[in-house]
């Protein structure tokens, strides 16, 4: 029986990509202090649960109204979707830090086939429209987003849907992935647990 897989990934504070590397011995020391966060900070905030209480670790979020957070529609996500619109498949607003923000899930609204996700990070620009601070999961990644929350802690959590190798039809996923992107410094770090369909 395969056994759930985890993989630690890197997210440069840019908004441009990186190529998902292997876990490293430094990288379980940050899968460590994540855990350590989710111990103390598990209450999940949505807007009907109202303000939690920040984590005394100095990260904090606390949930907003659409009309408070960045608008992803008007957002020039970095998506190259040709002829096809982009659709948000899903986003919420939050304080991150003290900063208004929106997290969101979009791809290209092709007609066929199902179309992989990306997930943004929205934050105000100077000029007030939606600017993307950070590309928290890019269409390489070949995942279909189900779910997206984030924690009083400032972390961002949420289900994936993926394929263990390109020879698995579009239609038919057979990876299920929980993620976790928890900020360090200007950066966030993506912490993945792979398992396959039939043992989620």
């Amino acid at each position: 029986m395969q056994e759930a897989d985890e993989t630690v990934h890197q997210i440069p504070a840019s908004d441009q990509p990186e190529r998902p590397t292997h876990a490293r011995p430094r990288h379980w020391a940050l899968v460590a202090a994540a855990c350590a966060a989710v111990v103390g900070g598990a209450l999940v905030t949505t807007p009907a649960q109202g303000r939690p209480t920040p984590s005394p670790a100095g990260q904090s979020a606390e949930a907003l109204t659409a009309a408070e957070a960045p608008d992803p529609a008007k957002a020039q996500l970095p998506l190259d979707c040709g002829p096809f619109p982009v659709t948000v498949a899903l986003s919420f607003g939050a304080r991150l830090n003290g900063v208004p923000s929106t997290v969101a899930a979009a791809h290209c609204a092709a007609p066929n086939g199902t179309p992989s996700d990306a997930v943004f990070l929205l934050t105000a620009g100077p000029d007030g429209r939606p600017t993307v601070e950070a590309s928290l999961l890019t269409e390489a990644d070949r995942l279909t987003v189900t779910a997206l929350k984030v924690r009083s802690d400032g972390t961002i959590t949420g289900h994936a849907k993926g394929y263990s190798s390109d020879d698995v039809p579009r239609f038919a996923p057979d990876l299920v992935l929980s993620l976790n992107w928890t900020r360090h410094g200007t950066g966030w770090t993506r912490t993945e647990t792979k398992a396959p369909v039939n043992q989620a």
